[in-house]
Order: structure tokens, then sequence, then C-alpha cells
């Protein structure tokens, strides 16, 4: 049964996860390269915090809506808007100056570089044209199970590098993961934007116009 609070709450979760993810902006721009390391450090694990927090919450506030079936407009246009601002941005961050290494305070950076930026932004760029492009012409194109495990990997490779990038002498096996979950996501990137091209030539084509 749909209740006010059902139809609220979804939608109040995807709000609250975009100022998650601001405040999560704001936390990574108060590092201080010049500052102690151990302070550097609690910034990234209370950064890392956040994010996990607010990439947690993307499950919860889809699995609600369907749940109660409240789906709403709003919630299928925020949603992946949210997840793309809180990633993408985590991305950019991870890629900028703040996380490059500092052997001085063995700190050993993100190992985030700017083209593996450029890729993932290429793909979304790529992938929101053509959804864009096929449901203009009233055929559904939801995403598909390379998305979502794209997106999983994607978050969990964010806050990973947030914590190793930020460590004093972080461990090896940790240093290891964070390097898995780089290429997992790079890999996973170009792979799932191959399964959506593919997806958008087996549909129908565009009809021809009146030939004169």
């Amino acid at each position: 049964m749909q209740t006010p609070l059902r139809r609220a709450l979804p939608n109040a979760i995807t709000l609250a996860r975009l100022i998650l993810a601001v405040v999560f902006f704001a936390l990574l721009q108060q590092i201080d390269r010049a500052a102690p390391a151990a302070e550097i450090a609690l910034i990234g694990a209370w950064a890392m915090g956040l994010f996990a927090t607010a990439a947690v919450s993307d499950i919860l506030d889809g699995y609600l809506a369907r749940r109660w079936g409240v789906v709403t407009v709003f919630g299928r246009i925020m949603d992946p808007l949210v997840d793309k601002t809180l990633v993408l941005g985590g991305f950019v961050y991870l890629a900028s100056p703040l996380f490059a290494p500092m052997p001085a305070n063995a700190m050993i950076g993100s190992g985030i570089h700017a083209w593996m930026v450029v890729v993932i932004l290429l793909r979304e760029l790529l992938v929101t044209g053509i959804r864009s492009y096929i449901e203009a012409r009233g055929i559904p194109f939801p995403a598909d199970w390379s998305g979502k495990i794209k997106m999983f990997v994607q978050s969990f490779c964010v806050g990973c590098c947030v914590y190793v990038g930020t460590r004093i002498e972080p461990f090896t096996w940790q240093v290891i993961l964070r390097d898995i979950f780089i290429w997992a996501t790079v890999i996973l990137t170009v792979l799932s934007s191959i399964t959506y091209i593919n997806r958008a030539l087996r549909m129908a084509p565009e009809p021809e116009g009146p030939s004169s």
C-alpha cells in the first residue's frame, strides 16, 4: 500500500545521497598537502566513510521504490544523476594533485591517472547519448547487468583509492587490492560501453524518410 511516507522516502534518500556527495567533495578539498601525514589520513578516513555511506544508500532507495511500487520520474532522473556525480566527481579528485604521491610522507597516491578519468567520462557520455537517442524513438533502453556491475566496481574503486591514497605506508595487500580494482574499473568501463553499443545496433533501424 502506498502512503505519503513510502512515496517520499526513496526520493529523500536520493537527495540525502546528493548532500553526502557534496560533503564528500568538500572534505577532499580540505586536504592540505603541507599538513602532517596523520591529518591527511584522518580526512581520508572520514571521506571514505561518507562515500561508502552514499554508495550503499544507492541500493536502498532503488530497492524501496521498486518494492513499494513508488518509482517516480524524479527518481528515475535523479538516481543515476547522483550516482554519476558521486563516482565521476570522486575519480576527478583522485586524478588531481591532491592525490599525487608524497614520498616525503610515505604516501603512494591514489593510482588514478588522468587518461583513466577520460575513458570513464567518455563512456558515460557515449552511453547517455545512445540512451537518449533510442528512448527518443519510444524504445525503452534501461541499464543492463554490465552497467550495474561496472557501477559497483567503480564505487568500490573510489573508496579504496581514497583510503590508500591518504594512508601512511599502506599495507602491500591494500595497494594490490587498489590496483586490481583500478584496472577492473577501466576494463569493465570499456566492456560495458561495447555491450550498450551492441544493444543499440540490434534495435530496429530508424525508418527512412519518403523518397523524392
